[in-house]
């Protein structure tokens, strides 16, 4: 007789990876994206706030990269500038990108609520703090420091440029798993609140939650989304519920306050002999 055998993983969670923008600090993910809006809009080519988005999570550069690859964007670039946008174009907006991005980051540097309480109940349960982002390294000096002055200091940070290639690609989860000193993927969260970075943490093999509501897929502010009818609030979180399941979040809950529940959820099946 023939028998296949199959191991599993059933230790505790040892490492928990967050993104920064729309996860654990700005409320909606602004800062990144009103940057993008400008530096198309000094090209002469306006875009909206949604086609700024669509690309979100990636490395800044490719995200104006891809940014230029929309239909709708190349058809302005073309009206405007009688020619389709080049490598040399993206070089060129990148360039003024980065120094804008860092003048406007602190503006929007505010934990999301709840942060610092998940923080202590998972650093309660021995769980590691690590953390992934799309933001370049001098970006993240910004935001690290205003989040230690909050209160809010991972026990790791990578930057899609530590590595050899960002998101959807899985090597900024797998340097953290090296950082923390983590024994398996499969004792790890991935929390995001972008597609690419639910990829990411499913490309590394890990457990993933994604958050609706604070980050890209609704795009509002705190205070916008909060004063939002509880209808038009429905229908937004629905639809950025939808788009995180299907791109294959195992949970997705509204914000970072909310993801114990997954947690313990997690822990009870890796507990059974669950895999991500």
């Amino acid at each position: 007789m023939n028998f296949n055998y199959k191991r599993s993983y059933n230790g505790p969670i040892e490492a928990v990876l967050l993104d920064w923008a729309g996860t654990t600090l700005d409320f909606g993910c602004m800062a990144p994206a009103v940057v993008f809006v400008e530096v198309y809009k000094r090209k002469k080519v306006p875009i909206t706030i949604e086609e700024a988005r669509a690309p979100m999570g990636a490395h800044k550069r490719v995200h104006i990269q891809r940014i230029s690859e929309l239909d709708s964007v190349r058809r302005r670039w073309q009206e405007t500038h009688g020619r389709p946008p080049n490598d040399d174009d993206v070089s060129a907006m990148f360039a003024e990108f980065v120094p804008l991005q860092l003048e406007c980051l602190s503006s929007y540097s505010a934990l999301i609520p709840g942060t610092l309480e998940a923080i202590a109940a998972l650093r309660a349960r021995g769980i590691k703090i690590g953390s992934t982002t799309g933001y370049l390294t001098e970006m993240m000096k910004i935001n690290q420091a205003d989040a230690k002055r909050q209160g809010y200091e991972p026990d790791a940070t990578v930057c899609a440029a530590d590595v050899p290639a960002g998101r959807p690609y899985p090597y900024m989860c797998l340097q953290n798993v090296i950082k923390l000193g983590v024994s398996a993927v499969q004792a790890c969260v991935k929390i995001d609140d972008t597609v690419p970075g639910i990829e990411e943490g499913l490309n590394a093999g890990m457990w993933t939650i994604g958050l609706a509501v604070s980050g890209n897929e609704v795009g509002m502010m705190l205070d916008e989304w909060r004063a939002l009818p509880a209808a038009e609030q429905k229908i937004k979180r629905a639809r950025a519920y939808t788009r995180m399941q299907q791109c294959g979040a195992h949970y997705v809950v509204d914000t970072i306050a909310d993801i114990m529940p997954c947690i313990d959820d997690i822990q009870a099946r890796i507990r059974r002999g669950e895999t991500a």
